[in-house]
């Protein structure tokens, strides 16, 4: 069996980005975007964050996702994806495969090489799976490998995955993003790892997520106006796969 590791650090106070009062969310799914593969999930009375980083190459001009929450699920240790240290308050923070349980909720997290190459580049990479408010999530990280059989079936058919599209050496680029999403079926598909103006421009291989959609072809696109919303599992898709972009103009820092 995998061993399970939980570490905890003792945070400082910080600002946080949103407050999202918990009493509210105990039906249906809001989740935060907070740059990259960051997000913020809250539902059950559990607050998820998944990916802080700190602010270089590719997420230099973000916010730091210096935000409060229960629970911290970190794809791996790179900096654009594991910089869990100076978190408000003290939340559990989870990096390695297995299987896990926090607050009733069980979280499985899936080992997939970072890269095209077997994980001999960035190492590995860790999905998770869980389901928060009525929705089976699915966070991908920063995945990069084709996904098999054995993957199929470990990470499901989710309602939502959080699937990286702009390519570079540690993941999926657009084309790889629509092939996990024909091997996984979700319901709906909020891209991240994408070009955005808070790269440095000069350390950051990505493309923008609009190389994804115009390959979408008959997928329906949402652009929202917002880095926030609240998925409920009775407004679902009935089928098919919608895609949600959001706004990314509030997660830019104060000097961009």
């Amino acid at each position: 069996m995998k061993r399970k590791t939980f570490l905890s650090y003792a945070g400082a106070s910080f600002l946080t980005l949103v407050s999202l009062p918990l009493t509210a969310q105990t039906q249906g799914l809001t989740i935060q975007w907070l740059g990259h593969t960051s997000f913020l999930f809250i539902g059950d009375g559990v607050r998820v964050l998944v990916n802080p980083f700190e602010a270089l190459g590719c997420t230099a001009g973000y916010r730091l996702p210096k935000i409060e929450a229960d629970l911290v699920l970190l794809s791996s240790l790179l900096l654009d994806e594991g910089a869990a240290t100076d978190l408000p308050g003290n939340p559990q923070v989870i990096y390695e495969p297995g299987d896990y349980q926090y607050a009733g909720i069980k979280f499985q997290g899936v080992s997939i090489p970072h890269d095209r190459e077997g994980g001999r580049r960035f190492g590995l990479n860790v999905v998770w799976r869980w389901t928060l408010g009525g929705i089976n999530i699915l966070h991908m990280g920063g995945a990069a490998s084709v996904l098999g059989v054995e993957e199929k079936i470990l990470m499901g058919t989710p309602d939502l995955a959080l699937i990286p599209v702009g390519g570079g050496p540690k993941a999926y680029n657009p084309q790889e993003a629509l092939d996990a999403i024909a091997v996984l079926n979700p319901k709906i598909v909020i891209p991240t790892q994408y070009l955005t103006p808070a790269a440095d421009p000069l350390q950051c291989e990505l493309v923008a997520v609009d190389q994804f959609i115009e390959l979408a072809g008959s997928m329906t696109v949402q652009r929202l106006d917002s880095d926030t919303t609240t998925l409920f599992p009775q407004n679902l898709p009935p089928e098919g796969t919608l895609i949600k972009v959001f706004d990314y103009q509030n997660l830019l820092a104060m000097t961009k």
